[in-house]
């Protein structure tokens, strides 16, 4: 029963996995458009590395997206928990 109340505990706790990633994804494009604002002429070199930063938080939103489906599943019927609960 511990084992299936961690797993629903995880599941929960991996949005804020996407909670981190939005911000992290908010400070990055940030921190880009001002760095564009003190030095126009590196344009292309900041947006270049912006995008590859990008890229590497949502690589972490999609890995806790996949993570979480596979905990679902792992994740007994409602039903069941229900019976097991008026078991008791």
């Amino acid at each position: 029963m511990i084992y299936f109340a961690c797993l629903a505990l995880g599941v929960g706790l991996l949005a804020f996995a996407s909670l981190g990633c939005g911000i992290g994804q908010g400070i990055a494009v940030a921190g880009a458009a001002g760095a564009v604002a003190r030095q126009p002429e590196l344009f292309g070199k900041i947006q270049m590395l912006m995008f590859i930063g990008l890229g590497f938080i949502e690589a972490l939103a999609i890995y806790s997206l996949v993570l979480s489906f596979i905990l679902l599943g792992k994740l007994p019927e409602t039903a069941d928990v229900m019976k097991l609960l008026g078991a008791h």
